[in-house]
C-alpha cells in the first residue's frame, strides 16, 4: 500500500485580503514541495466537494445556511476580522472536507496505507455554529463522525499539533465519548481556549499546552508522558491529525521552536501508534504554517514520514 494525497484545485480559488497570512501561496509552497521526485509514488487522488449531509454530521444546517449565505458573488467578504470569504471560498471548503471524508474512505478500505489531505482553507477553529480563525467548518471533526456514523468504527483518536489551540474540534466533540481528542498548543495564544482542565464531557479531552519558546523537547515529553499512553490505552481504529506547521521556528504568528525533524518524529510516534492499534489507518489534514519555507520544509518531514510508514 501507499500513501494517499488528496487536493484539488479550488484550494487556490479561497482568496484573502492581501498581507493576510492564509493565503493561496501556502498551496503554491505545498504542492511544489510534494512535486520532489521523492514524492512521486504518492498515490494522488483529487478531493471531492462534501455535501450538506456530510457537513450535518458536526453542524447544524443553520451554520451551513449562513456560511453558503455569505459567500460574495465577487470580492470578500469578512466574517470576522481573521475570516475571510471570496467567490471561491465555499467550494474550497467543501472540497476540503470531501478530501477528508475520501481519504478515511480510502484508508478505511485498505486501499492506502495512510493519507494527507493538503486543503484550504483549514478547520480547526469552526465551532459548531461559528466560523472563525480562517476556518469555516470543522473538517477533521467530521472525518471523525464519519468514520463512526458510516463505517461503524467504535474508537477515533484526533491529535492536533498545530500551535493554535483546535477549539472548533473541542467544541464540535465535547459531547462524543467515542473520540479522543488530545492537542499540543502554545498558550497564551489565539483562541485562548485549551487549557489543560479543559477535558470534556466524558474526561476525553487532552490539552497540553506549551509555553512561549517550548522546543521540540518538549512536544515530545508531552507526546511520550501524557498523549501517547491515554491514546494506547484508548485502543483507537483510526487516528486523524490535524497537521498545522505553525510551530515551526521559522512561523511568524507564534513562539514555539520546532525543527523539520520534530515534525518527522510526531508523525512517526502517531504512524506507530495506529500500526499497534488500527492497522496502520492514519488521516492527516492541513490547518496551519504561515511561513512559506517552513510550512514546506515541515511538511514534507511529515508526509515523508508518513510514506516510509504506510508501505
Amino acid at each position: 500500500m501507499t500513501t494517499a494525497l488528496y487536493t484539488h484545485p479550488s484550494a487556490l480559488d479561497h482568496l484573502t485580503p492581501d498581507g493576510h497570512p492564509e493565503r493561496v501561496a501556502r498551496m503554491d509552497a505545498i504542492l511544489t514541495a510534494l512535486d520532489a521526485p521523492e514524492f512521486a509514488a504518492l498515490d494522488r487522488q483529487e478531493a471531492p466537494a462534501a455535501s450538506d449531509a456530510d457537513l450535518l454530521l458536526a453542524h447544524p444546517q443553520s451554520h451551513i445556511d449562513a456560511v453558503r449565505a455569505a459567500a460574495p458573488a465577487q470580492g470578500s467578504v469578512a466574517l470576522d476580522p481573521d475570516t475571510h470569504m471570496s467567490p471561491g471560498s465555499l467550494d474550497a471548503a467543501l472540497h476540503a472536507v470531501g478530501g477528508c471524508i475520501a481519504a478515511v474512505d480510502r484508508v478505511l478500505a485498505g486501499d492506502a496505507g495512510n493519507a494527507f489531505v493538503a486543503m484550504r482553507p483549514p478547520g480547526h477553529h469552526a465551532e459548531r455554529t461559528r466560523a472563525m480563525g480562517f476556518c469555516l467548518f470543522g473538517t477533521v471533526a467530521i472525518a471523525a463522525k464519519h468514520a463512526l456514523e458510516r463505517h461503524g468504527l467504535d474508537r477515533v483518536a484526533i491529535v492536533d499539533f498545530d500551535v493554535h489551540h483546535g477549539n472548533g474540534t473541542q467544541d464540535l466533540l465535547w459531547d462524543e465519548p467515542r473520540i479522543r481528542f488530545a492537542s499540543t498548543h502554545q498558550m497564551p495564544l489565539y483562541p485562548g481556549s485549551g487549557r489543560a482542565d479543559e477535558r470534556g464531557a466524558h474526561g476525553q479531552i487532552l490539552n497540553v499546552p506549551l509555553a512561549p519558546g517550548s522546543d521540540g523537547a518538549d512536544l515530545h515529553r508531552a507526546m511520550d508522558r501524557q498523549i501517547l499512553p491515554m491514546l494506547d490505552a484508548f485502543k483507537p481504529e483510526l487516528v486523524l491529525v490535524s497537521a498545522g506547521f505553525d510551530a515551526h521556528a521559522r512561523d511568524p504568528l507564534a513562539n514555539l521552536n520546532w525543527q523539520d525533524a520534530d515534525f518527522a518524529r510526531v508523525t512517526a510516534d502517531l504512524c506507530r501508534l495506529a500500526a499497534t492499534h488500527a492497522g496502520g489507518r492514519l488521516v492527516s489534514t492541513l490547518e496551519g504554517g504561515y511561513d512559506l519555507e517552513g510550512l514546506a520544509s515541515g511538511m514534507a518531514a511529515h508526509v515523508a514520514t508518513l510514506m516510509e510508514h504506510g508501505q
